[in-house]
């Protein structure tokens, strides 16, 4: 019988409540709130750069033992202005987690980011170690033209034909950078062109080895509102990683050097192509107080049957002992 992710996630949960908060620079980010008023504090930091939360990323903590709160970062879902990359930065970001942090009167939380959101969640429990009970780290990306190299050209070898069609749009660039120019010029048809093959590329590697009855169906770009999604999506996506995500993989080794004692677990999937495994056994030895977990039986994506059973697993354990793995 076949494993599902539903059969580890907890129950279908809505927000006690949402709202959106000024943090200047005229953003707005929105914010909800889940699951016990009065249980430990978690923040849910999203991938992309540019994706934004969703309501399945609630279902991986315990509702009676969590309170759970997930934002869209700047210029990213239904924050405003969507897709503004002016004031946009990492630098910004980890401010914004403290402001929200401060304006919901929390005095420290458990911090879960993934993809990206680990390479956020690092930057940030770095300069608020006070602020963080602990990290749960999964999908480790660490930021660097090494890990775009990979993605964006390495990777491929796995994925020929998604690949091929990406690297037609400019055969003799790299397809990140061109991408990117195409997502920030004036031009839609070429912006949207882009997207449609980034969009087919990604989703490719982010199911690498599932069934094919298994792989979700995009949203169809034939809507218009969703092509416009896509674009602002995409667009923050290629200005954070062209800049390395305002970090680069020096400057986040150092930092995951700098959050202390904080327990923190590492969980990847042993068959991810998005973002290797080696990055996360790397990040784990810069870490003095983290464990690490591979998935053998999952890739990037964060429903994979495996690596939702695991991060289930963590966040309870967490909620019940307040560390991971065996007693420190």
């Amino acid at each position: 019988m076949s494993v599902a992710a539903e059969d580890s996630l907890f129950p279908v949960l809505e927000p006690y409540d949402q709202g959106c908060l000024d943090v200047g620079d005229g953003h707005g980010l929105y914010f909800e709130q889940c699951g016990n008023p009065d249980g430990l504090p978690v923040i849910v930091l999203h991938g992309g750069p540019g994706s934004g939360c969703t309501p399945r990323q609630r279902r991986f903590f315990d509702p009676v033992a969590y309170r759970v709160i997930l934002f869209d970062q700047r210029g990213c879902g239904r924050s405003t202005p969507r897709g503004a990359l002016t004031a946009n930065t990492t630098e910004h970001l980890v401010a914004d987690i403290e402001q929200l942090r401060r304006h919901l009167g929390i005095g420290r939380w458990l911090v879960f980011g993934g993809s990206w959101g680990s390479s956020l969640a690092v930057a940030y429990a770095a300069v608020n170690p006070t602020a963080c009970l602990g990290l749960v780290l999964r999908g480790i990306f660490l930021t660097g033209r090494a890990d775009l190299d990979w993605f964006f050209r390495d990777a491929g070898q796995f994925l020929p034909e998604a690949w091929a069609r990406l690297a037609a749009l400019a055969p003799k660039r790299h397809p990140l950078y061109h991408c990117a120019r195409l997502l920030a010029g004036n031009d839609r048809a070429a912006a949207l062109a882009a997207v449609r093959a980034w969009v087919d590329y990604e989703d490719a590697a982010v199911h690498f080895g599932m069934a094919p009855a298994a792989v979700p169906q995009p949203a169809s770009m034939a809507d218009e509102a969703e092509a416009e999604r896509l674009i602002d999506k995409y667009r923050v996506q290629s200005h954070y990683l062209v800049r390395r995500c305002f970090l680069g993989e020096r400057c986040l080794f150092d930092l995951a050097q700098h959050c202390g004692d904080l327990p923190t677990v590492v969980l990847h999937g042993r068959r991810d192509i998005v973002c290797r495994p080696v990055n996360a056994w790397r990040l784990q030895q810069a870490m003095a107080q983290s464990l690490l977990r591979f998935v053998e039986d999952a890739g990037h994506n964060a429903f994979d049957p495996g690596m939702a059973a695991a991060i289930v697993a963590a966040t309870s354990q967490f909620a019940a002992r307040g560390y991971f793995g065996e007693r420190p």
